[in-house]
């Protein structure tokens, strides 16, 4: 099941998306229910948003064992944390502004959790459960800043600026997040192509370790890690997030006004 949130008639929604383009809009949020309103759209004749509205953002570093070595790291004994501020998540076409502080932007295809259901010390058994299903993220970050900024025990600015989190196009439902293929290609050109295969801490691992110190909250975002092949990008540039199961996520890249 692929569910889209958008917008139609200067209203926003939530709807089930068929194969053939048909919505068939939620008459409540997904994270209450799937209950149909009764109301048809196509996707023609909407606009695709973000799949979750100003969503609590948890990323994980060094997540791909293949990434781990690209960069001469040892591989993490538990998962590298870190957040990103709400401001960052934009939705399918929307533009990634590349800051005027940037020097060295890069993209990052990932895997991205939506978290369904309230979760506190979920075991890793259970721990899906507790998933609404999963959507496209690309972590973009500006690597001169978040190097210094790690070189201080910290990461923020780096990954936090505005745009900086595209997620969607849509949240999928029923996937296996042990079994995708993640992909990033930049102006058409294959870059990244990993499987989650390769995941140092699986989904269920994160959740678990998480739910040990915090409640997951629905609507909250789990960014799972980048595979090997990230790189630089630059203004007038488009970046595609691929996922199994999932569609392809689109962003053109503009310079800060």
């Amino acid at each position: 099941m692929k569910i889209l949130r958008y917008s139609a008639d200067e209203n926003v929604n939530y709807g089930i998306m068929e194969c053939d383009g048909t919505i068939r809009e939620l008459a409540n949020s997904p994270f209450e229910d799937l209950k149909p309103s009764g109301a048809v759209t196509h996707l023609d004749e909407v606009r695709p948003l973000v799949p979750v509205n100003k969503p609590r953002i948890i990323g994980v570093g060094l997540n791909y064992a293949e990434h781990a070595r690209e960069v001469g790291k040892e591989l993490p004994t538990s998962p590298m944390l870190f957040m990103k501020p709400s401001t960052t998540a934009i939705g399918p076409e929307d533009p990634i502004v590349y800051p005027h502080q940037g020097e060295n932007v890069h993209y990052e295809a990932e895997l991205a959790v939506i978290i369904g259901k309230p979760a506190r010390r979920v075991s890793e058994t259970d721990a899906l459960d507790y998933v609404l299903g999963y959507s496209c993220g690309n972590d973009v970050s500006e690597r001169v800043i978040q190097f210094t900024e790690m070189k201080m025990g910290a990461m923020l600015i780096g990954k936090g600026f505005d745009t900086f989190c595209p997620l969607g196009p849509c949240i999928a439902t029923g996937l296996d997040p042990t079994n995708l293929q993640v992909s990033a290609r930049l102006n058409g050109e294959v870059k990244q192509n990993e499987h989650t295969s390769d995941l140092i801490f699986p989904v269920a691992q994160l959740i678990a370790y998480i739910t040990a110190a915090f409640t997951l909250m629905p609507g909250d975002v789990i960014m799972t890690g980048t595979p090997s092949g990230v790189g630089p990008f630059v203004p007038g540039d488009v970046i595609e997030i691929e996922v199994d199961g999932i569609g392809v996520l689109s962003n053109p890249v503009v310079a800060e006004a």
